[in-house]
């Protein structure tokens, strides 16, 4: 019989089990896909002492026990060796036909992971507190609460792939941020009424933007996204039922210039109904001069377009707001809270609430997936609004 391997202080070692000249302990082992293995450790068992001047780390045996209890549920241990940085690019480079602004938040997110100590993580190491205090670092450093939380969401997205490839048992990214981190974002202002009407009556009677009237008219009107606005065609409309039908948005696009996309979620396919006022100012668009057809991704016959006939998008809307509140503001001194396309969404939600709208159909129209969404809008209600309501209620 053959003598049993010791280690240098004379103690049996496993099958698989080796130590080096420099005392350092061995294991190998056969991964699932056939090829051998290392991992090492200057302990053989945990009650073993880390030599002077060593990183500190968990025992050769220990390791021995999560490697087995991996293969026996068919962990892929070799892909659990990847970094966060190298699963963050596994994971986009499996969706790249995203909008512009979906871009250029991977490219801050991946400039984050490269500069970062956790982005050179491997993944099997990675524990919940070490996602937390990276998302910590990340506010420390200056990043707003809600790129902090987007960055989380990406993060667990990317993590879940690696469960779900049984390269890691457990999502570190699994906990609410909310609990981590405070939300100090400032909310959304909506305009009041009177602010609404000034800055309407401003644009329609300024020689320059009043071309953009009947648009924030329908904005403001229909509570569309402006990238469902910017995709609207003729075939979307439906002048003698008086609704829009909302089935795609218009994006744009560095290489391309646009495309056309699904609504943001299933609950976005809709059919709003035109008021009065909208079903007007859609009739105005429509007797616009008309340029020439233009085609994307099989939609033509756009409502909206600028002075080249090119349809317009999301940033040429944004950048025309700017404009228009600079000068409002010059002309007639009086300050605008921020006023931006969604503003006119986050306005027209905040109408409909103080109208009393049923919650579910108001979710509807505004193409919310959670009612939970909706039913914030209605905690914009006044003091003004809360009596009538009172009222109302008790009246009956």
């Amino acid at each position: 019989m053959s003598e049993k391997r010791r280690d240098n202080k004379n103690r049996i070692l496993q099958t698989g089990e080796s130590q080096r000249k420099d005392g350092r302990y061995a294991y190998k082992y056969v991964d699932g896909y056939g090829k051998p293995q290392f991992v090492y450790a200057w302990k053989l068992v945990p009650t073993d002492k880390t030599p002077a001047g060593k990183r500190d780390d968990i025992s050769l045996r220990e390791k021995e026990k999560q490697i087995r209890k991996d293969l026996d549920d068919g962990i892929d241990t070799k892909g659990g060796k990847m970094t966060v940085l190298e699963l963050y690019d596994k994971r986009i480079n499996q969706n790249a036909n995203v909008k512009d602004s979906t871009v250029l938040n991977r490219n801050q997110l991946r400039n984050i992971l490269e500069s970062d100590s956790f982005g050179n993580m491997p993944i099997e190491k990675v524990k919940m507190s070490d996602a937390k205090e990276w998302l910590i670092r990340l506010r420390r450093n200056g990043y707003a609460y809600n790129t902090v939380k987007n960055h989380k969401r990406s993060m667990s997205a990317v993590f879940y792939i690696a469960v779900v490839d049984d390269c890691i048992r457990k999502n570190p990214f699994h906990f609410d941020i909310r609990e981590l981190i405070e939300n100090d974002t400032e909310p959304s202002v909506p305009l009041s009424k009177e602010q609404e009407q000034a800055f309407l009556d401003f644009v329609q009677h300024h020689k320059r933007y009043s071309k953009f009237y009947d648009d924030f008219l329908v904005l403001l009107g229909t509570g569309l996204r402006i990238s469902e606005l910017c995709g609207l065609t003729l075939d979307d409309l439906d002048f003698n039922s008086m609704l829009i039908d909302v089935n795609h948005q218009l994006v744009g696009n560095k290489k391309s210039g646009f495309n056309i996309i699904p609504p943001k979620t299933q609950m976005s396919y809709r059919q709003i109904p035109m008021n009065r006022i909208v079903y007007q100012a859609l009739q105005n668009i429509l007797a616009r001069p008309r340029p020439e057809q233009y085609e994307i991704d099989g939609h033509k016959n756009f409502l909206f377009f600028n002075h080249k006939g090119v349809p317009r998008n999301s940033k040429s809307y944004r950048g025309a707001l700017d404009k228009i509140v600079e000068k409002y503001e010059e002309t007639d001194g009086v300050e605008l809270p921020t006023i931006s396309p969604h503003i006119f969404r986050h306005t027209f939600c905040t109408n409909m609430a103080n109208k009393g709208m049923n919650p579910k159909a108001l979710q509807y129209i505004m193409g919310h997936k959670n009612i939970r969404i909706t039913l914030d809008y209605y905690a914009h209600a006044t003091s003004a609004s809360a009596k009538e309501e009172m009222e109302r209620v008790m009246a009956m």
